[in-house]
């Protein structure tokens, strides 16, 4: 073993030698490659080339720079011999490959840099073993989805950076694992869906980066789980209205970002759920008008820059807000003519003008209207509109990349809009039929709006050249059919809105046409049966609506080919039992509706099929009177919430297998509370929630809950006994009872809980 004065050379030694590429080789080893510097323990290897992980690097390296080679794939534990690096960077490498393990054996690793590679997946334990990473770095790859599980293993995680990606949706725990995750950055993606459990798991997320997505509408109820949030940003997504209903409540928000949108209405308690709510930032929108805001009652900076903000009458109160609520705002009018320009913080309400009915009223409606028929982008003064071609009766406005046509009497689809145009709006006019090639230099086209324009058909090629379209809406028309040949050239088509048409069969061929549909939406038709075969081209879907039809009944394997299918709605049609033949084979289920249906009643394992994966379960107003006590067998402990209100259930047997239950609702049930509720009465009573379960009978009874009513159950038989072996008898030196000295006490042997509690 070296003794002292030898270990002093060796720490001496690198400071004496030269400097230079090389300095640390005579010390210890160094890649020809690499230029290694030992006093502070780096290593970069940086646009050498390399096609592998270099070996012969210092055992003792704490930073290793990799970026700018050609390594294409990390084997399984490629770093085992640097058991004590906390940076890794292995930016723009080409990576399209990490293998499961890889960076095994790193336990001491802060920063993982894998940013401007060409990963399109994460296998699930690719990020095994690095239990002290604090900051991953995945942006700029090509990443289509996330596999739940993936991250389960970065507990320390506090930044996760997935931008520049190619995610579409995100699932359900998508982030388990990340329980100390503070930021998670997530924009400039293709992001059009998130599942309403896709943040569930994230208890220290403060800051969410979903800005520049395809988002279409705000998803509070997704947004929502990530209850600790204090900064949102959702700028540059295509909604273009946001209200209470979206249901976005996060109690510590202090700034959200809304800009650089479509937002065109905002409701007034669209934020009511975000009372600390600090910061609104709705710059470059389309609003011309604001309601005064509802519940965040913290709110101080109001961002309106770039909006065609009308400073009529209607403004009024907007201006009477802004001043008692002590908010701070920005933006200009854009009219009428004689407030064009002016500041909005500037302003008065007496500034605004308020005329009785009559021809000024008029002259002004008119002038409303004119103002906006021209394109809101840009500030006041300018007119929009000007950098690209665009239909005499159309506003195209190219800062966002969207064209409207709403509501303008047109008879057909008219042409000429800019080909980067990506959302186009041509609902409530008057064509009857989409013909061929209707949507000619279209090809980035993202959502497309059809609704109330009374169509009967899509001919043959109408989509074509939609290579891009994600999103078409042709709901409130009069399509009884679609055939693949309409559909066809819209190959990416995730989303496909048919509510309220005059369908009454289901148009399976058309599915045929759309491998990549992800939902669904045939609500309120007339479909009276599914057959086998009618989701045959449904093979990626995930989502279902087929809501309010006229269903009597699903055929064993009609919903087979759809494996995928998440989530599937069956409610207000007319099943007089649960399908449970066809829930087979669909493993991923989790978001069962049968609600407003006649079931009547349920037999033993009638959800047996889906038992492994089903979540939320709805069965309220289904005329339900019996409940088997096997109905619910199978049904394992990931079912959240049970919905089974406004039934006519007098009885119920209690649910012992569900003890994950985080929502149960049992009220508008006229429960008989004798003894045979017992069992569930016995059952809540465990539970630590509020089921609304009351008694309707007894009269004694009534209005009592069945939860706490411990004086009706008294009687029965058993009851008295369970009471008393519940009760524990008092033991010596208990309070009360006097004890005999110290030592005898001590000598005494304390009963176990298993000796005085016995199991219920």
């Amino acid at each position: 073993m070296a003794g002292p004065q030898s270990l002093s050379l060796v720490l001496l030694l690198p400071l004496l030698l030269p400097l230079g590429p090389n300095r640390c080789a005579v010390a210890q080893r160094c890649p020809q490659a690499c230029v290694c510097d030992n006093p502070r323990r780096h290593v970069a290897c940086r646009h050498q080339n390399l096609t592998e992980v270099p070996t012969a690097i210092p055992e003792l390296t704490q930073r290793l720079d990799l970026q700018g080679n050609m390594l294409k794939e990390i084997p399984p534990a490629a770093f085992r011999d640097l058991p004590h690096l906390t940076h890794l960077d292995l930016r723009r490498c080409q990576v399209e490959l990490v293998a499961e393990g890889a960076f095994r054996g790193l336990g001491r690793l802060l920063l993982l840099n894998l940013a401007s590679n060409r990963l399109r997946a994460l296998p699930q334990e690719a990020l095994d073993g690095l239990g002290s990473l604090q900051r991953l770095e995945l942006a700029g790859n090509l990443l289509e989805e996330l596999r739940p599980g993936t991250f389960g293993a970065l507990g320390a995680v506090t930044t996760l950076n997935l931008a520049h990606n190619a995610l579409v949706y995100l699932p359900a725990m998508a982030f388990q694992g990340l329980v100390r995750a503070r930021w998670l950055q997530l924009s400039h993606n293709a992001l059009s869906v998130l599942a309403p459990e896709a943040l569930a798991g994230l208890p220290a997320l403060r800051r969410l980066s979903l800005h520049h997505n395809e988002l279409q509408a705000l998803p509070g109820a997704a947004l929502s789980q990530a209850r600790g949030l204090a900064r949102l940003e959702l700028g540059h997504n295509p909604f273009t209205y946001t209200g209470e209903e979206d249901g976005l409540a996060l109690p510590g928000l202090r700034e959200l970002r809304l800009d650089h949108g479509a937002l065109q209405a905002l409701d007034a308690r669209a934020f009511a759920r975000c009372p600390r709510l600090h910061t609104l930032d709705l710059r470059g929108n389309q609003l011309d008008a604001l309601p005064p805001l509802q519940g965040p009652g913290q709110l101080r900076r109001l961002r309106l820059q770039g909006n065609p903000l009308w400073c009529g009458c209607r403004a009024r109160p907007l201006l009477e807000w802004l001043a008692r609520a002590r908010v701070r705002s920005d933006g200009a009018c854009w009219g009428p003519r004689r407030l064009r320009g002016e500041a909005l913080d500037a302003l008065r309400p007496s500034d605004l003008r308020c005329p009785r009915p009559g021809a000024e009223e008029e002259e002004e409606a008119e002038e409303l209207k004119a103002a906006r028929a021209r394109a809101p982008g840009g500030a006041p003064g300018e007119e929009a509109g000007a950098a690209g071609p665009c239909p005499r009766t159309c506003v195209c406005v190219p800062e966002s990349r969207h064209s409207s046509c709403e509501g303008r009497g047109l008879q057909a689809v008219p042409r000429g809009f800019p080909n980067d145009t990506q959302l186009l709006d041509l609902r409530r006019n008057r064509f009857p039929v989409v013909p061929q090639a209707a949507f000619p230099g279209l090809g980035r086209l993202l959502s497309l709006h059809l609704q109330h324009c009374g169509l009967t058909e899509l001919e043959a090629g109408a989509l074509a050249g939609l290579d891009s379209l994600i999103y078409l809406y042709l709901s409130d028309n009069r399509l009884s059919g679609l055939s693949a040949a309409a559909l066809e050239g819209a190959p990416r088509l995730g989303y496909l809105y048919l509510e309220r048409n005059r369908f009454v069969r289901m148009p399976g061929a058309a599915l045929l046409a759309l491998p990549s549909l992800f939902s669904l939406h045939l609500q309120d038709n007339a479909l009276d049966h599914l057959a086998p075969g009618d989701l045959a081209g449904g093979r990626a879907l995930r989502w279902l609506y087929l809501s309010g039809n006229r269903l009597a009944r699903v055929s064993p394997g009609a919903l087979g080919p759809a494996r995928e299918l998440e989530k599937l709605h069956l409610d207000r049609n007319q099943l007089g039992e649960v399908p449970t033949e066809a829930l087979e084979g669909l493993p991923a289920l989790l978001e069962l509706q049968l609600s407003g249906n006649p079931l009547g009643a349920l037999r033993d394992g009638a959800f047996r099929p889906v038992g492994r994966s089903l979540q939320h379960l709805f069965l309220n107003s289904s005329g339900l009177e019996q409940i088997s006590p096997g109905a619910f067998s199978g049904l394992g402990p990931r079912l959240r919430s049970l919905h089974l209100q406004k039934n006519q259930l007098q009885t119920l047997p209690a649910l012992p297998g569900l003890g994950e239950l985080e929502l149960v609702d049992l009220s508008g049930n006229p429960f008989h509370c004798d003894c045979q509720l017992l069992p569930l009465h016995r059952w809540l009573a465990g539970l630590n929630l509020r089921v609304g379960a009351t008694c309707a009978t007894p009269p004694s009874a009534r209005g009592q809950r069945v939860k706490a009513a411990a004086a009706v159950f008294e009687a029965c038989p058993g009851q008295a006994a369970r009471k008393a072996k519940r009760t524990p008898a008092p033991r010596p030196g208990a309070w009360g009872t006097p004890t005999k000295g110290r030592r005898q006490r001590a000598n005494k042997v304390t009963p176990t809980c298993s000796q005085v509690c016995k199991p219920v």
